[in-house]
């Protein structure tokens, strides 16, 4: 029986056991989006997971979404970047950039020489975001012209390709959530009558050529998708997610991906069934739970239902996650309030793990 802690041959990336670090937005990018000392030594503590997938990091000056977020758009945020996956493969690691266009998610004050937030409508999202400055009430995104999307995908292959001059094992786009290539898949958040929007189709159609330009770009083998069917985060309504997911799944597949990374924010593990079949490749999952993905969740590599499991704050809080999982534990408790900025590290009063163990 196969188990997370059994090494995995990830399209020819080699991980040394199949649990994963989700990807998790940290806000502590330096001065033009650049990755800081801390983010080095954040990333190269947790260099055991088989897999690190790094928080959302835009793709372009316009896609960033929050406050103190880097990129992978410019000469300096690539040298940045480089230091953090020499670390993390230094210590054995593998990682992943996760490629984050927030689209809608935004606000202008985040924004230099007057830019405003994009999206495939002028549909402005419910609620506040927090700028640095305070909450702000989100606005109404610009509607991209069809050679403004097609420009982001190149964007997105742009970034895909200093991702590995960085030195990144590969890359993870970033389609759920409610960003912009998860809204461009909504029904609530695409009213496009063009191309790129209207039908099932063509509302996939953005993340289809965003994952060909990427995969033409660094090969398919180091890209992958992450995909949240149903999720309401980021004000988006997906009433009915199985023939949009299953039409996505369905054109993406021929590539040959090095993943498709499921999160399941609601109750949708019969969709994520139905994709898994239709899917040949690896499946990532970070599995919907009453919490956040527990010690005793990645049972779900033992049953079949996926080849790896992603954590999120518990990786956060326990650096060593994998030793600590097959040991049993101890485990420290997530403490959200060390999560962003700052000089935390993600947890506190960190306990000491019996080696006789594990």
């Amino acid at each position: 029986m196969t188990t997370a802690f059994d090494p995995i041959d990830l399209s020819g990336t080699q991980l040394a056991n199949r649990i994963a670090m989700a990807p998790m937005t940290r806000s502590r990018a330096g001065e033009g989006g650049v990755a800081t000392d801390l983010v080095v030594e954040y990333y190269a503590q947790r260099a055991s997971a088989g897999l690190i997938i790094t928080e959302g990091v835009q793709p372009s000056v316009v896609g960033q979404g929050y406050p103190n977020t880097p990129g992978l758009h410019s000469a300096e945020q690539v040298a940045s970047w480089r230091e953090v996956t020499d670390a993390v493969h230094a210590a054995g690691g593998r990682i992943f950039a996760q490629l984050m266009h927030a689209g809608r998610i935004g606000h202008p004050v985040l924004l230099p020489d007057d830019l405003t937030p994009v999206a495939p409508s002028p549909v402005r999202p419910a609620g506040r975001l927090f700028t640095g400055a305070g909450l702000e009430d989100f606005t109404t995104p610009h509607e991209l012209t069809g050679d403004e999307v097609r420009q982001t995908v190149a964007d997105f292959a742009a970034a895909a390709r200093n991702a590995i001059d960085a030195g990144f094992d590969g890359v993870e786009l970033h389609g759920a959530n409610g960003y912009l290539i998860h809204q461009f898949l909504a029904p609530n958040t695409n009213l496009r009558d063009d191309e790129w929007g209207g039908s099932e189709e063509a509302r996939i159609r953005f993340a289809v050529e965003v994952v060909r330009a990427v995969a033409a770009e660094i090969g398919a083998e180091r890209t992958g998708l992450r995909i949240s069917p149903g999720n309401p985060y980021n004000d988006i309504d997906e009433p009915e997610p199985d023939a949009v997911y299953t039409a996505l799944v369905r054109e993406i597949e021929p590539l040959g991906l090095a993943y498709l990374h499921i999160l399941e924010a609601v109750e949708t593990r019969e969709l994520t069934l139905a994709l898994r079949k239709r899917f040949s490749g690896t499946v990532v999952l970070n599995m919907f739970t009453d919490g956040p993905t527990g010690p005793g969740d990645h049972t779900v590599i033992d049953d079949g239902i996926a080849d790896i499991i992603s954590y999120g704050a518990l990786f956060i809080a326990n650096p060593d996650l994998p030793a600590r999982l097959r040991a049993g534990g101890p485990f420290n408790t997530p403490d959200p309030s060390t999560f962003f900025g700052g000089d935390a590290k993600g947890y506190v009063d960190y306990p000491a793990l019996d080696t006789d163990r594990s």
